[in-house]
């Protein structure tokens, strides 16, 4: 070895789970008593190298079992892909790469991408995690860091501090954890040192955070962290929050201490992408507890040591030597058998392999409603059992816990609730605008439809509130069934008779159909609804607003049909088509109407739109294409749906 490692010690500091409030990892921390063996080891990869195994062998000899942060400069990673000293140093120690994530440290202005990307590709194969660190501080350009995908975004101390004093800093951390749903990472921080550091980061989306807070860096790794406990959503400023210690797991909480919206004014956690034909819930990996691995032939007695050494693990994972769990093998159960009158004497020399049962696995990039599902089509007495997650080649990356993926689905249904429109039951202009932005961020063609009923304000008047609630909750029932048919589809109601539709530009003649061509009623009077459409090709607009602004003089022309109507106009085009509805009938000419007895009847409805519409300008397979109108000076224009809020 070097003389240098005469002069070197490590400290270890927890990587918090913000979401289970378990220690997800421990991130070693070189610190050298004399010298400057850093500052070498940015010049020259093979001593970066060296230090990085010594950082592994270390660690083995402070018997820990948790997952490794080993911190590796970028530099290092690209002129040296093979890490022969590292590499060697993970199976001297009977690690699993997996258990490995290294942390790559900038500067990144000399590194050669090509090459860098390579080597993680490479090492990724192989089963290591990678983390880009000092992500907000550094030189790390963002085209390299979306090309690298890591698993872990590590975000600079110095971008979270006073978070919750500047607006500006919390934004960037949001967009960030936005940024990590997209690639199917997770959001770190560091630097947590307060309660209120704390409550920011956490209302800003951060999923892992290290600090002083939870636990300053010590020569012995722990796994006893301090994490601010649960306090109620109504405390009020000025009321106590508790806190607790507990080894190796806590709750973690909103923020303590006052209200968020006198405290903190924090916008709430972007949320998780739904996958395609999937359930919406949160990512599995933001519940990604160590798992405890022993070779599939490892003895009864090996996993009865392991179960005793650690009394906070519920199971053992009996895994091959690429990491893919063969067996699982549960506490209670294992240690019954062995319990039993000649129990121990039966199996304490065989291989565990017999008490053990097929794992139960999910992708990482499964959600928390897809855990539910496996663990509902397997063995009722199995229910309480941890689920293997595993990556893309089936090597075990952590395990999950039933109870954390209860306890976030509870509270996620309980947020959706607040969120929904209480006479449909379908979520708000929210939900349809962060989905909206999801699709233009992902490159992808989209529709967005507004959808209301004709004259809804004569419908109250003349049939009763009663009635018009109920075709309101027919309407969205309605929409409802229709999106159920179609992952691709969203519906929001936006209040009163206004409905939001995002879609696929395939699946707009199924919604339409399923709301123009049936027939509406309200306290047995006819009712129509119209319908705008907006076409978004992949790239045309910016964000929601640009949209939504599209859709204001649609819904106008709309209106001007009779009967059910249907205008689509596809952005950036200037005409739009009208689908359904028909020219109304010039209206009379006062000067030649008589005008005794007159009925309300015969008098345009407002409501309606304007009595007349634009001359046609072409007629082809039934479809009628017209110029938008412009606005005329000082008229007032239409109001734009949710998603131009």
């Amino acid at each position: 070895m070097p003389a240098w490692t005469d002069q070197l010690r490590f400290a270890y500091q927890p990587v918090v789970n913000l979401t289970t409030g378990s220690v997800a990892a421990l991130e070693i921390l070189a610190r050298p008593e004399h010298g400057d063996v850093l500052t070498q080891a940015r010049r020259s990869p093979g001593i970066d190298v060296e230090l990085a195994a010594l950082a592994v062998r270390h660690a083995t000899q402070r018997e820990t079992l948790l997952p490794l942060q080993v911190n590796l400069f970028a530099t290092t990673a690209a002129e040296v892909p093979g890490l022969t000293a590292l590499r060697a140093a993970v199976r001297a120690v009977g690690r699993r790469p997996c258990e490995i994530t290294l942390d790559l440290t900038g500067p990144y202005t000399h590194v050669p991408a090509p090459a860098l990307l390579e080597a993680v590709a490479g090492l990724r194969a192989d089963g290591f995690r990678i983390c880009v660190d000092g992500v907000g501080d550094g030189d790390i350009p963002l085209r390299l860091l979306g090309d690298l995908a890591p698993d872990v975004i590590k975000l600079d101390a110095s971008l979270c501090t006073d978070l919750d004093a500047r607006p500006g800093r919390a934004a960037v951390v949001r967009m960030v954890r936005q940024l990590c749903d997209e690639l199917g990472g997770l959001l770190a921080v560091e630097g947590v040192e307060t309660e209120r550091s704390y409550a920011a980061v956490l209302g800003a989306g951060a999923q892992l955070a290290q600090g002083h807070l939870f636990a300053p860096p010590a020569r012995r790794p722990t796994a006893e962290v301090f994490v601010p406990a649960r306090v109620p959503l109504a405390a009020g400023p000025g009321e106590a929050s508790p806190s607790a210690r507990v080894p190796g797991a806590a709750q973690a909480s909103p923020a303590p201490g006052s209200s968020p919206a006198q405290d903190l004014d924090q916008a709430p956690a972007p949320s998780p992408v739904m996958p395609s034909g999937g359930q919406a819930g949160p990512p599995v990996a933001q519940f990604l507890q160590p798992a405890a691995l022993l070779p599939v032939t490892a003895s009864a007695e090996e996993v009865r040591r392991r179960l005793t050494g650690l009394p906070d693990v519920s199971g053992v994972l009996l895994v091959d030597a690429d990491g893919v769990p063969v067996r699982a093998v549960d506490r209670d159960r294992f240690l019954l058998s062995l319990s039993g009158r000649y129990g121990h004497a039966l199996y304490a020399d065989r291989p565990a392999l017999r008490l053990g049962d097929r794992p139960r696995t999910v992708g990482a990039g499964a959600t928390a409603w897809e855990v539910l599902d496996v663990i509902a089509d397997g063995d009722r007495d199995r229910t309480g059992d941890d689920v293997a997650v595993v990556d893309e080649q089936g090597r075990c990356i952590g395990v999950v816990h039933l109870a954390d993926i209860l306890r976030a689905l509870a509270e996620s249904r309980v947020e959706e609730a607040a969120r929904l429109n209480p006479l449909t039951r379908l979520p708000g202009s929210d939900a349809v605008n962060g989905e909206v932005d999801r699709r233009i961020a992902q490159g992808r063609a989209f529709a967005v439809s507004w959808l209301d009923v004709d004259g809804f304000k004569q419908v109250n008047d003349g049939a009763g509130f009663a009635a018009g609630d109920e075709l309101i909750r027919a309407v969205g029932t309605a929409l409802a069934r229709a999106a159920h048919d179609d992952a691709a589809c969203r519906v929001g109601h936006i209040g009163g008779d206004d409905f939001l539709v995002l879609t696929d530009p395939e699946g707009l003649e199924a919604i339409a159909a399923a709301v123009l061509d049936v027939p509406w009623s309200a306290g047995g009077r006819p009712v129509t609804l119209s319908l705008a459409t907006v076409v978004c090709p992949a790239g045309a607009v910016a964000g929601h607003a640009e949209a939504a602004a599209a859709l204001a003089p649609l819904k106008k022309a709309a209106k001007g049909l009779s009967g059910a109507s249907w205008v689509l106009r596809r952005y950036g085009m200037p005409h739009h088509e009208v689908r359904r509805g028909q020219m109304p009938s010039p209206a009379p000419d006062p000067a030649t109407s008589p005008t005794p007895g007159r009925t309300p009847s015969s008098v345009p409805d407002q409501a309606h739109g304007p009595a007349h519409s634009p001359a046609p300008r072409a007629y082809a397979g039934g479809l009628e294409a017209h110029a938008d109108e412009p606005q005329a000076p000082g008229a007032p224009r239409p109001r734009a749906p949710g998603i131009c809020r």
